[in-house]
């Protein structure tokens, strides 16, 4: 059985995002997810706890969540992963950070696409890969035992938004329903913005997306 890894947030950014470092605490292996604007700070702390950062991942490329790439990438000769869908999205970053007043900043490219089912190993604990589009079209959510990373997918009763380019409600909602209430109700849901929340509260009470998976026929 996979080792239970600990996820611990960093609230980050004048966007509030959450950055979320992924630690197997028996090999101190660590894995960084999107390491937005103000995230430089938890390079210190990897650094002062002995962690190996194995990789960044980003949930999606919007540029709050892909800000500091760069920064940890040339910190901790890391590989960058990210869904192939977000390509485009990642090389406009700098555009898209200048047109919501912020400076620009670019990101290397990946090194290796995330594809639905890909594991990423975090010592002896692995995080598996969710393709959730709706949001943006690569973007996905990753799980662990008992936990899952849902970026701008799913969030305490609310969704992401679905009005910038590339967005799509009914694809949303449907992400939700068959990769994320399939979960266990008791799964802890670690968004990209705002508290954490579990699934079955959601399935109960998200105003947006609320009742039991749907499955595609």
């Amino acid at each position: 059985m996979a080792r239970a890894l600990n996820v611990e947030t960093f609230q980050v950014g004048p966007l509030e995002n959450n950055a979320y470092l992924v630690v197997d605490p028996d090999s101190s292996e660590a894995v960084l997810v999107d390491p937005g604007m103000g995230s430089e700070g938890v390079a210190d702390v990897i650094r002062s706890r002995g962690l190996r950062l194995t990789a960044v991942v980003n949930t999606h490329a919007h540029f709050d969540h892909t800000y500091n790439n760069a920064h940890f990438l040339e910190a901790f000769g890391c590989p960058l992963l990210i869904h192939e869908a977000e390509l485009d999205l990642l090389r406009d970053m700098s555009r898209h950070a200048e047109a919501f007043g912020f400076a620009g900043r670019t990101s290397p490219d990946p090194s290796r696409f995330l594809r639905d089912g890909d594991e990423i190993r975090v010592g002896g604990g692995a995080l598996r890969v969710a393709h959730t589009p709706g949001h943006t079209p690569g973007g996905v959510c990753l799980m662990s035992e008992g936990q899952v990373i849902t970026g701008d997918t799913l969030f305490a009763q609310s969704i992401g938004r679905t009005d910038l380019p590339g967005g799509d409600y009914d694809q949303l909602v449907q992400s939700i329903r068959t990769a994320l209430y399939a979960l266990p109700e008791s799964t802890e849901v670690h968004p990209g913005h705002g508290p954490a929340t579990l699934i079955g509260y959601e399935k109960r009470h998200n105003p947006f997306v609320k009742g039991p998976p749907s499955h595609v026929l």
